[in-house]
């Protein structure tokens, strides 16, 4: 004697329907905005590497060194004037480097939802000659 499942309702398929397209819909929105905050995350890194460094690079340099990583980054945003502040302050044997970095990014979702990311950091490192 065999039992068939007639009686089965299936409950549980329209849970797994909204919580995969929620899912699919949380995927979708991440591959737009994570990148924007790792690039972000990544110049901000670089200005704070560069702002090291000074005692081997005028102001200039570093400002020149910093465009290219947003170009590398692939952020426009960074490369407009006014966006990169460079000004380093001290005599030969030291001092200190202020880097700010100050532009906005609008990142679209899909053309359903856009929000703009501000950036306005402002990185301070010390510097010794070691020359």
């Amino acid at each position: 004697m065999t039992t068939t499942r007639t009686h089965e309702r299936g409950e549980g398929k329209i849970g797994c329907i909204v919580s995969l397209l929620v899912f699919i819909l949380l995927a979708a929105v991440a591959a737009k905005v994570v990148p924007v905050f790792y690039a972000n995350n990544e110049l901000t890194r670089a200005a704070e590497d560069l702002g090291s460094r000074a005692a081997f690079l005028n102001a200039p340099g570093i400002e020149q060194q910093i465009r290219a990583k947003a170009v590398e980054l692939e952020i426009p945003e960074a490369l407009q004037k006014g966006a990169i502040d460079v000004k380093v302050t001290g005599d030969r044997s030291g001092g200190t480097c202020t880097i700010r970095l100050n532009y906005s990014r609008k990142v679209d979702l899909y053309g359903a939802y856009s929000f703009t990311l501000d950036t306005d950091k402002t990185v301070s490192r010390p510097w010794m000659d070691a020359r």
